[in-house]
């Protein structure tokens, strides 16, 4: 993945404390142990972690539950107060927290307030957008308030090509908002956020890979992403999925396909990160989008209780033995995303 000069400065700022370090070392010893003994230990507090805003979305993408409005689980806005109890928890050991899961963050009217909160405890805070609510006064705030690094979503130079995944949206959006912000940047004279273009490949916008290259120089972004496609129902096939082969996540095999990368029997993210949802749920990943391996909740245990309870264990028991009986661990993406400049 790649970052400019700045950002990494930035990140580096933050999260360089005596605190935050140490727990890393106690996070990454604990996971090679692991490994080695084929049982979980586990040491310390996550280094990073996602906190979901909403499940809201004004968009109906289709590999998304937000836009399928497909959740079994409740849907809703994060609260202030939720939030603050998990930073007022975390902030000393862990220095990166995500403000996605699912939904579009912007529409959680205290979204702003939940970056601030986190850039006030020397957090690197990071988002996704699908950009429709950057409006010039949205883009000021954004830079007002700290936020390090900000991913948009473009998978289309043209309205009929990025329509056809970003069903509802407006690419003329996309292109409106990301000016705003970088407008908003240099009017303020702020190197934050570190903005970046998600390009995630699909069989029906492969072609314009060289089109969103020429237009994220010529809207000055910091950074572009090509991102592989996670589909559903993979294994027949699908016209999403591109065909080129470096930029698919799966291989055809016979008359099925299958995900490229090998299922091993660890899992690093079950180590250093966690996603707490709208409601305060904590769940392993962010591969368990319907909140299936609810693991506690921060309106009952503190997030140590929860991080160190039997259900943690038992799930980190489970990775180690046998990822491939888990069924959020069999589309999983490690190591199958593709970064350009």
């Amino acid at each position: 993945m790649n970052r400019n000069l700045s950002d990494i400065s930035n990140l580096l700022r933050k999260n360089l404390t005596i605190g935050r370090s140490y727990n890393a070392l106690k996070v990454l010893g604990s996971y090679y142990i692991s490994k080695w003994l084929k049982k979980p230990v586990h040491w310390g507090k996550p280094i990073s972690i996602s906190i979901e805003p909403t499940t809201s979305c004004n968009l109906r993408c289709p590999q998304c539950p937000s836009g399928l409005r497909s959740f079994s689980r409740p849907t809703g806005m994060l609260s202030l107060p939720v939030f603050q109890q998990a930073i007022n928890e975390l902030h000393r050991t862990t220095g990166y927290v995500t403000l996605y899961f699912q939904g579009e963050p912007y529409l959680n009217t205290q979204f702003l307030d939940m970056v601030s909160y986190a850039n006030r405890h020397r957090m690197y805070t990071a988002t996704s957008t699908n950009a429709h609510y950057l409006t010039p006064a949205n883009a000021e705030k954004t830079v007002e308030s700290g936020l390090d690094r900000l991913i948009i979503s473009i998978d289309g130079t043209t309205q009929d090509t990025y329509g056809k995944y970003r069903i509802g949206g407006t690419i003329e959006k996309v292109l409106e908002g990301t000016k705003n912000l970088v407008e908003a940047k240099r009017r303020l004279k702020a190197s934050t956020p570190h903005i970046i273009w998600q390009f995630i490949v699909f069989g029906h916008n492969e072609h314009q890979l060289d089109e969103v290259k020429r237009l994220a120089k010529t809207f000055k972004v910091d950074e572009l992403a090509i991102k592989s496609a996670q589909i559903y129902d993979y294994e027949t096939g699908s016209d999403l999925i591109p065909s080129q082969g470096k930029y698919s996540r799966y291989k055809k095999s016979d008359e099925h396909f299958a995900i490229k990368n090998k299922l091993q029997n660890h899992c690093w993210r079950l180590w250093n990160s966690c996603v707490i949802t709208w409601d305060g749920k904590v769940v392993p990943c962010c591969f368990d989008k319907d909140g299936t391996y609810r693991l506690g909740s921060l309106e009952e245990h503190s997030f140590a209780e929860v991080w160190k309870n039997a259900a943690y264990h038992k799930f980190r028991e489970q990775i180690l033995k046998g990822r491939q009986y888990i069924d959020i661990c069999k589309n999983c993406s490690e190591g199958t995303s593709v970064w350009k400049n």
